[in-house]
Parts: structure tokens; C-alpha cells; sequence
């Protein structure tokens, strides 16, 4: 094997617990016009307040756009861009979910080089750089704060779209885990187990030849040396704080483990990809407009089971790095954790229709990108077959 690693990251990245008080000086050395996007819960959060309050005191002229909603519609994105050229920022941060963060990247990207989000949709299609672009996230699970990934819904569309380009990677994001201290114990069991099932899909991806200039043919590259140490150490910080968070969420030992377990399984899936279980999650969610960290994570043990025979040395590091006796414990040790913090544990307990099963099947099978990224081929009867193991709850249906 050529050893081969690329990496793509913010140009500065803050994690730790009071990390946020620092944004006022990183703002002011990157714009004197900030917008903030962020939701309407957030935008009237003391800890919120205090940020802007930060900025304004370092000399930035600042405005909030409160109008974030779940999953980023596309007419939300259009339309806050729109409403932010007036004010003509020259910096753009991002505080909140996964979905706050997309929607401050859409936002950037529209100010930036102008267009619809739709022009966008599919891999490399941003000619050059966006403005200055802060990230703060407040839930630990996403990873959107370090990928080039901004994902929204489209009323045109059935599935989510997703915009992916190098140029979408925050210029500097703050992972302060004091701001998920209020998060309660079911968000933290979504949002971690969907930065788990990052970091493994990454580490388990199909490893690629790496020819020169990959990485500029491809936003995701599969596997690598790089991304590889990411991933393996994203897993051991979640499996070692996550179910301590959900079950006190006032365990700042456990809330940091999380945080930086995020961070870095978004670092290891923003170059590496992820597989399977994200593809059939998008017509899964389409269907049960159930959240997406729930589906990634009951898909998650189906998917490694179909693919186990592809992945045995990596099943064995995983064990390491969780703290396991073996390979062979590596999935039911994580189908078991899953349970715990309070993961379905099949697509008929999220709400899947049994007579949808062919329709997920096919449309997962569409989304090529994750599906060339999984280690192991599937072809139509495979994958119906894989669904039907997940619906039912059945792993035994498997290999």
C-alpha cells in the first residue's frame, strides 16, 4: 500500500472549554461587519448575547439573522443572503446546530458569488473562496463546523441536497463544549452517535488509488493515512464519553470528550466520505422526517455486519480504540451502546412503512457518491436485502 493522506481544515480551530471568549479578537481580525445567523431559540441566549457582545466590543459592527430553520429550506437561504446585502458584511458567523452552521455557509457562499443555492448542488461546483466564515457550534455531532458539506432541503426534491466544496470549510471555527452543556440527553444521543457513525464510515471507507491530484477530483477521497488517526481517535473519545453525557449532562469531562470526538470525526469524514448507512438514511428521512443522527446510527450496525467481510483489520483497530476484546465484539458492543442512549433499533421503530422498503432501496442505491465510498459493492437485490435487515431488525439476515 502507497501511504497516502490529505487533509482539509479551517485555517484555525479553538477547542476547549471558554474557547468562545475569544471570538471577539478572532472577529476583528477577519471583518468589521459580522452577520450572525443563528435560530430564533438561540438568538435570545444569554451566552448568544454575550458573543455578539464580544464582537461589538472588539470594534465589529454587527447584525443577526435569527432565521435558521431545520434542514435549511432553500428559500430561507435565498432569502437571508438577501436580506444581509444591504448591510454588506465582509464576515459571516455561524452559532448553533448543524443546521445553523449550513445555513451561515449557504449564506456566505450566496453573498460571496452571488446565484441560487441550486447552482451549487453536487460536488466542486464553487468557482473560488467565500468570505471570512466563523463556526461555533453549540451541539457536538454534525462535524459541519470543519467540513466542506453544507446540506439543505428543497421542496423540488424528495432527498436532501447537499453542496460540497473545499471552499465551504470554515476560515475558523471555536468548539467551545461549555455551550452543549444545556443540551438535553436525547440531542446529545443523536448528534453523537451521528459523529460516530462519521468517524467509523470514514475509517471503513473504500480505500482509493491514490493518483495524483485526487483530492482536487474529489471532494471525498475515501480512506487515507490521515483522515485514518482522526477517525480512530474521534472513536475513542466518543465511546468513551458519550453515554456519560447523555446520562449527565453536567459532566464536563464527558461534554469535552464528545465535543472533540465531533470535531474530529468531521475531520476525518470532510476528506474520506462516509458509505451505506448515510445513503439509505437519506430516503429513510425523507420518508419518517425522523432526525438525521437517528438514522445514520440504526443503520450503522446493518451496514458494518453487510460489510464485515471487507473490513475485518478495521473491525480489529475499532476494538483497540474502543477498548473491546476484538473485531468480532465491535458490533454488537456498538448496536448495544446505541440502545442504551436511546437509538431505534430498526426502520420500523423510526416509522419506515414495510411496503417502502423497495423505494428506499433504489433511491439509496441513486446516491452513487456514498455508495462508491462503501467498502464493500452492493448491487440492487443486496441492498434491498440490507434494508429489509434494518427494517426488521434483524441482523441475522445478514452475511
Amino acid at each position: 500500500m502507497n501511504l497516502f493522506g490529505t487533509l482539509r481544515a479551517p485555517r484555525e480551530l479553538h477547542v476547549g472549554s471558554g474557547q468562545r471568549h475569544a471570538l471577539g479578537g478572532i472577529a476583528a481580525k477577519l471583518g468589521k461587519r459580522a452577520l450572525f445567523v443563528t435560530d430564533a431559540r438561540l438568538s435570545a441566549d444569554a451566552e448568544f448575547l454575550a458573543m455578539v457582545q464580544h464582537v461589538k466590543d472588539a470594534g465589529v459592527t454587527c447584525r443577526i439573522d435569527a432565521s435558521t430553520l431545520p434542514d435549511v429550506p432553500v428559500e430561507s437561504a435565498i432569502t437571508a443572503a438577501n436580506g444581509a446585502q444591504e448591510f454588506a458584511p465582509d464576515l459571516v458567523i455561524g452559532v448553533g446546530g448543524g443546521s445553523c452552521l449550513d445555513m451561515a455557509k449557504c449564506v456566505a457562499l450566496l453573498l460571496t458569488h452571488g446565484g441560487r443555492p441550486q447552482d451549487y448542488y453536487g460536488e466542486n461546483l464553487v468557482s473560488g473562496p467565500i468570505i471570512p466564515l466563523i463556526a461555533v457550534p453549540t451541539t457536538a455531532g454534525t462535524g459541519s463546523e470543519v467540513t466542506p458539506v453544507a446540506v439543505l432541503s428543497d421542496s423540488e426534491r424528495t432527498l436532501k441536497v447537499g453542496i460540497s466544496s473545499p471552499f465551504l470549510i470554515p476560515t475558523t471555527s471555536i468548539c467551545d463544549p461549555d455551550l452543549t452543556l444545556s443540551c438535553p440527553a436525547s440531542l446529545t444521543a443523536i448528534a453523537g452517535a451521528d459523529a460516530l457513525t462519521h468517524a467509523i464510515e470514514a475509517f471503513t471507507a473504500v480505500r482509493r488509488e491514490p493518483v495524483p491530484g485526487i483530492a482536487q477530483q474529489r471532494v471525498f477521497v475515501g480512506k487515507n493515512a490521515i483522515s485514518d488517526q482522526f477517525a480512530l481517535s474521534a472513536i475513542t473519545l466518543l465511546w468513551e464519553g458519550l453515554e456519560a453525557a447523555c446520562q449527565n449532562g453536567s459532566d464536563r469531562t464527558a461534554r469535552e470528550k464528545v465535543m472533540l470526538g465531533a470535531t474530529l470525526a468531521g475531520l476525518a469524514f470532510g476528506v474520506a466520505g462516509t458509505a451505506a448507512a448515510h445513503a439509505i438514511q437519506y430516503p429513510v428521512g425523507a420518508l419518517t422526517h425522523t432526525a438525521h443522527g437517528l438514522g445514520v446510527a440504526c443503520l450503522l450496525p446493518y451496514v458494518m455486519t453487510w460489510n464485515a467481510p471487507a473490513i475485518g483489520a478495521e473491525l480489529t483497530q475499532i476494538a483497540q480504540a474502543a477498548g473491546l476484546s476484538g473485531g468480532d465484539a465491535v458490533i454488537p458492543a456498538l448496536a448495544s451502546l446505541f440502545e442504551r442512549i436511546g437509538i431505534p433499533k430498526s426502520l420500523s421503530a423510526l416509522g419506515l412503512d414495510e411496503a417502502r422498503i423497495d423505494w428506499v432501496a433504489e433511491q439509496s442505491l441513486g446516491i452513487a457518491r456514498l455508495i462508491q465510498n462503501n467498502p464493500r459493492p452492493l448491487n440492487a437485490h443486496e441492498m434491498r436485502n440490507l434494508v429489509a435487515a434494518a427494517h426488521g431488525g434483524d441482523l441475522s439476515k445478514l452475511n
